[in-house]
């Protein structure tokens, strides 16, 4: 009989979606965008034991409104899930992903279709469990 520790797990691979507004202290050494990846890493990390790791691939936009889709970043991150090559998108706060709702709800018909879920670290919020 098959136990759940004798059972390979599923690696869920997490990317970090991060987003700064102003270009203000974004020449810092360490700055806003450094800090959202960290808490969001030290989140995943702490979800080891279900599977979680970070993919390599870092996705910012530093300086850009969260009013619209047209970043970089957040252009990347979405071929990468359409591509398949993510399962759970990590953000520090719900609000860096987008601050529009009709976006929002794109943006979740899209994960939904792709089979991925995203996780707010500061925020119960969580799409990938039924309660979340």
């Amino acid at each position: 009989m098959e136990t759940p520790s004798s059972r390979e797990r599923r690696t869920i691979r997490c990317a970090i979606y991060t987003r700064k507004s102003s270009e203000e202290g974004l020449d810092q050494e360490f700055n806003s965008l450094d800090a959202q990846f960290e808490a969001c890493a030290a989140y995943i990390a702490s979800q080891k034991a279900e599977g979680w790791k970070v993919v390599p691939e870092r996705y910012d936009d530093g300086g850009i409104s969260g009013g619209t889709l047209e970043r970089p970043g957040i252009q990347r991150l979405m071929a990468d899930v359409d591509a398949g090559r993510v399962d759970m998108i990590v953000v520090y706060k719900i609000d860096r992903l987008t601050r529009s709702l009709a976006d929002f709800s794109r943006l979740i018909d899209r994960l939904d279709a792709a089979n991925c879920s995203f996780v707010s670290v500061t925020q119960a919020f969580n799409t990938s469990t039924s309660m979340g």
